[in-house]
């Protein structure tokens, strides 16, 4: 009976167009009127311990970081970098879309701001090139979902603050897997253009390359200073995220020099709106959380899930088809909020390792940003691209694919995340 309150009321509010921070909020209150423990001043009190965690101030840094890269030039650069790399190849502005996808996520940790940035760049020079523009779209907006993977990401630290794992595990463990997501669209892109009479530009020179180099060097300084940070021991990812928005911050406007003061009030606005609605939502999240915590609901999940908990794997795929479903009608950071403490429990009894869910959890939760009907990643392309909803979606089919493939490769070989993982985390 716990259960199909939970889920009606939670459908019950969507489905009426609530917003999903006030559905969430519904969604307790209804747990508590069922539990007989409806109080106001508890309500509220979860509301402000959800949103009090010093962990989740990675969240507007993170948010600043990437807005500054995008406007300051660094998004830019990284773009012109993976052009003279592999522009010459074949296909190569696929390529360097991936590429660049993979440089982007080391920096800003967003889908949707690497996918904006990708599509403004790179879309209509592929079309000019004479690929075709609904494929070329879904392989930048396939592409752009790898940020949440690679570190640092804004979903690790949603999920390690909602499942209580290490953040700095988690970006550890997302780096091969992420890397692993891009080579699947190498590729697929490789697979569908084989045929395409398409004539590549002219390899770049040793000079034009090195300028290329040169002119990038402080914005790939950034991944490796948060990283070996993280690996040293200097800095939690929290003060990362602080140290990634200083750094764009003082690149872009002291060392590139395209940041005008003038636009700093633009882009803190914009970053304050974004990370406005993710803590509205966190904190609500809280609400539920903690009923679903007093409601027992995981036991509940752990009975109806029993026959697989004598295999893992079956465990772990069956999670992954019911995520894959819910993430075709939710964003990424509700769905974290709302299945993390339902899921994590279960996994814990089956004894599988937090940190490797965590990461499957979120590539499943990524994708699901490129998952019609909702997937906020294909809005976004399409909307920079001026294409029709679609056509993004038609083009993205083979490269969601090959990202779900990895995924499942992950499911039934997890020494392909804890592997690398334990010998980066030393």
């Amino acid at each position: 009976m716990t259960v199909g309150i939970f889920i009606g009321a939670l459908l019950g509010t969507m489905a009426l167009g609530i917003p999903i921070a006030f559905a969430l909020l519904a969604t307790g209150v209804a747990l508590m009127w069922h539990l007989d423990l409806f109080d106001a001043q508890i309500l509220a009190q979860n509301v402000i311990n959800g949103a009090d965690s010093f962990p989740l101030l990675a969240v507007p840094f993170f948010m600043l970081a990437g807005e500054i890269m995008n406007v300051g030039g660094l998004s830019k650069r990284i773009v012109n970098l993976a052009m003279a790399l592999v522009g010459h190849i074949k296909g190569g502005l696929g390529y360097v879309a991936i590429l660049a996808a993979c440089l982007l996520s080391a920096l800003s940790g967003s889908a949707v701001a690497d996918a904006a940035a990708l599509t403004a760049l790179l879309l209509p020079m592929m079309v000019a090139a004479g690929h075709s523009k609904s494929r070329s779209a879904g392989l930048i907006a396939a592409s752009g979902v790898i940020g949440p993977v690679i570190p640092p990401s804004i979903g690790f630290v949603i999920f390690g603050v909602a499942a209580n794992v290490s953040i700095s595990k988690l970006f550890l463990a997302g780096i091969f897997p992420g890397l692993l997501l891009g080579a699947a669209l190498w590729f697929t892109w490789w697979w569908v253009g084989r045929r395409e009479a398409i004539q590549p530009p002219p390899k770049k020179s040793r000079a034009e390359v090195g300028r290329a180099l040169r002119d990038s060097v402080w914005a790939m300084m950034l991944p490796v200073i948060i990283l070996v940070g993280l690996r040293m021991g200097v800095f939690t990812p929290t003060e990362a995220a602080v140290v990634a928005a200083v750094y764009a911050l003082f690149v872009s406007t002291v060392v590139y020099r395209e940041l005008r003061v003038s636009q700093l009030y633009a882009i803190f606005v914009t970053a304050s709106r974004t990370t406005a609605v993710i803590m509205l939502l966190v904190a609500a999240a809280m609400v539920s959380a903690w009923l679903v915590t007093v409601a027992d609901l995981p036991s509940k999940i752990i009975d109806l899930l029993k026959p697989f908990m004598g295999n893992p794997t079956m465990l772990l795929v069956a999670i992954m088809v019911l995520v894959m479903v819910v993430g075709t009608a939710m964003d990424m950071t509700p769905t974290i909020l709302i299945l993390t403490p339902v899921l994590m429990p279960v996994v814990k009894a089956a004894g599988i390792d937090p940190v490797y869910f965590g990461v499957l959890f979120i590539i499943n939760n990524s994708i699901g940003l490129i998952t019609p009907p909702v997937g906020t990643v294909l809005n976004v392309v399409a909307g920079v691209g001026r294409m029709k909803m679609d056509d993004v979606t038609r083009g993205v089919l083979p490269f969601m694919l090959a990202q779900f493939i990895v995924m499942f490769l992950l499911v039934a070989f997890p020494s392909l995340v804890l592997v690398p993982l334990r010998w980066l985390a030393g």
